[in-house]
């Protein structure tokens, strides 16, 4: 605990000299005053951790000082003396906040007694409050480096990092090696805004490490956002820059000019995020290894209602669409018959390869299994969804596969198509619908269907 001080306010010169005689051994520093008034404008400087004031005095009392001192956010403790006490003054004093009441003439080592007791109980309290931060810092750092959902784990670290910058916006991003920037979180700015300020600041973060302070004009005019103090913490996986994290317009964020305790809370919530983000990416590679098909490197089947779900929340939390198609080779059963199965597993990577070519790198690509496939694509409503369906439908159909092997063979596919929220409110009816819409299409192949065009029963 730092140097003590303490504040003594009286009126006769006798007792102030007294009380600094019987305190200077406690190593405190010592402010004499002797008046309220001149008392109670030094209190508003702060600082102080002990009063010992005269009851009564000219001008503003005892009761006024301990009244001043109650004010403040951290108050002083306040020992009140006076030579004309009464049970009255001292009940009325002790309830407004007087840490102990003495009355004069007093034993010397009763007020060294209840000056020691009020400086050990202040220490103990900030201990506690010390370690009661520490212990929410850890608990705080802890969760950080235990979420394995990439989404959870970024609007967490949102939130404990606008707290700690005192923020006015956050935004968290990740770069997939395949989808590049892909918004995980914002708070108190719009998708919009936030895409645009991620592009804006990734070549500016993607060589350093640590919290960064940023010059925000030189992504204000493009974002749209007024942006005061702008920082940005890049997030690495094995050295490799995968995502990161946006605060602006903190308090407490100009030049990141944070006092040393409060640097290294920085630090370290840093630190644990890093090791949850790397966690997270290594559960998400996992993940994706578990979910693929081993033949054309698309997502397989069981990932598909993981994805549905994921990009639902997303849709209804943002109030985006997006759109599944559905799609199934015609007759491809001949190829397995006239070249065999490994020309026939040969045409489907070449499927999977122009489906790629057909969508965005956002866009999510499922097979199957067989000759079946489908994309997810996000922010996609159904005129740009009919747009794709028709673009992977033309380009299955003008592709000679095989050509490498000197078997020309052409293909044609079918298409359905369904788009949440405007055709299903839920993933299970988006799912049925596409595959009514690719259903009905077969009724005449090489055709792609939206949920209005469907004429035929459910199967």
């Amino acid at each position: 605990m730092d140097q003590t001080t303490i504040l003594i306010v009286d009126d006769e010169s006798f007792f102030r000299q007294l009380y600094r005689d019987l305190l200077q051994d406690t190593g405190s520093k010592i402010e004499v005053y002797d008046n309220g008034d001149a008392a109670i404008s030094r209190l508003a400087k702060g600082g102080v951790d002990l009063v010992l004031t005269d009851m009564v005095m000219p001008g503003r009392c005892g009761l006024e000082v301990l009244r001043a001192a109650r004010a403040l956010v951290n108050p002083p403790d306040v020992i009140l003396v006076t030579g004309h006490a009464s049970l009255e003054s001292a009940i009325h004093a002790l309830k407004n906040g007087a840490r102990d009441y003495l009355v004069k003439p007093f034993n010397p080592e009763e007020l060294k007694h209840l000056v020691k007791n009020c400086f050990d109980q202040r220490r103990l309290l900030s201990e506690n409050e010390q370690l009661r931060q520490q212990l929410q810092l850890f608990q705080t750092g802890q969760t950080l480096s235990s979420i394995i959902e990439l989404e959870r784990l970024f609007m967490r670290a949102i939130e404990v990092f606008m707290r700690e910058f005192d923020g006015d916006f956050g935004l968290a991003f990740l770069i997939d090696p395949e989808k590049g920037l892909l918004l995980q979180g914002h708070q108190n700015i719009s998708p919009e805004q936030s895409l645009v300020l991620a592009e804006q600041i990734l070549p500016l973060i993607d060589s350093v490490a640590g919290f960064t302070r940023l010059d925000p004009d030189k992504v204000v005019a493009a974002s749209g956002q007024e942006i005061e103090f702008l920082c940005a913490l890049p997030l690495f996986v094995e050295k490799i820059f995968r995502g990161g994290l946006i605060l602006g317009n903190g308090r407490r964020m100009e030049a990141l000019n944070l006092p040393p305790q409060e640097q290294d809370r920085l630090h370290y919530l840093s630190e644990q995020l890093l090791l949850g983000f790397e966690n997270a990416c290594r559960y998400q590679n996992a993940q994706d290894l578990m979910y693929s098909d081993d033949l054309t490197g698309l997502y397989n089947y069981r990932y598909l209602q993981m994805a549905l779900n994921q990009e639902a929340r997303r849709s209804q939390r943002y109030g985006l669409k997006f759109s599944l198609v559905f799609i199934d080779l015609d007759h491809f059963k001949g190829i397995n018959d006239r070249h065999g199965h490994l020309a026939g597993s040969a045409a489907l990577q070449e499927v999977a390869q122009l489906l790629r070519s057909c969508v965005r790198e956002v866009d999510t690509l499922f097979r199957f299994g067989g000759d079946e496939f489908a994309a997810l694509l996000v922010e996609t409503g159904t005129d740009a969804a009919r747009v794709v369906a028709e673009r992977i439908r033309k380009a299955i159909a003008e592709h000679a596969f095989l050509a490498e092997r000197g078997q020309d063979c052409y293909l044609t596919a079918t298409a359905g198509f369904a788009t949440f929220p405007s055709d299903a409110l839920d993933t299970t009816e988006l799912l049925e619908l596409a595959d009514r819409a690719m259903y009905d299409g077969k009724l005449v192949r090489n055709a792609i269907r939206g949920v209005k065009e469907i004429k035929s029963p459910p199967r």
